[in-house]
Formats: C-alpha cells, sequence, structure tokens
C-alpha cells in the first residue's frame, strides 16, 4: 500500500500535472494526486495529497522535496494526518432554553 502525503503552501498556479510531475521525479510511482478546491468558489485552498507507491518513495519524497520551490513557492511535505473524527450532528432548536 502506498503512502499519503500532504503539500502545502502551494502557488494559486500550481496544477495537479505540475505536482505530478515534481512528485514522480527519479522514477517515483505517484498513483493518486488531488489538489483540495474551495467548494463555493473552485479556487484551490493552497494545499494538495500525492499518494505515492511505497513507504520508501514517500520518505525519498519528503527528504527531496521539502522546502523545494515550485511555481514561485516553497512546498511544505509531510505525511498526510488521518482525520479526526467528526463529533454527532447538532440537536436543533430552543436556543438553549429549556421547554417543559
Amino acid at each position: 500500500m502506498g503512502k499519503r502525503l500532504y503539500v502545502g503552501n502551494l502557488s494559486w498556479d500550481t496544477t495537479e500535472d505540475n505536482l505530478r510531475a515534481a512528485f514522480s521525479a527519479n522514477g517515483r510511482n505517484v498513483s493518486d494526486c488531488h489538489i483540495v478546491t474551495d467548494r463555493e468558489t473552485g479556487r484551490p485552498r493552497g494545499f494538495a495529497f500525492v499518494e505515492l507507491g511505497s513507504d520508501e518513495e514517500a520518505q525519498a519524497a519528503i527528504e527531496e522535496l521539502d522546502g523545494s520551490s515550485l511555481d514561485g513557492r516553497d512546498l511544505r511535505v509531510n505525511e498526510a494526518q488521518a482525520r479526526p473524527a467528526r463529533g454527532g450532528g447538532g440537536g436543533g432548536g430552543g436556543g438553549g432554553r429549556d421547554r417543559y
């Protein structure tokens, strides 16, 4: 199984093709590449997730690309963290007042 990496500090001009090319350098296998966009505007949010074929490739990419420049910005690259579980839904109504 591959390793998912977080890539931060992206330029607004960076495309998934540019990102894939940077991470596939030196023969690394990029299995997925996704730049996160704002739901409402569709604009990039400045970060992405890249999945590499192996843990070794991911570690090599971190060492090579963290702090390197892509499209005029210094990348921040590290292992992606699991998304924390979200709390349950909202309860509703009443504005906090008890009703009897």
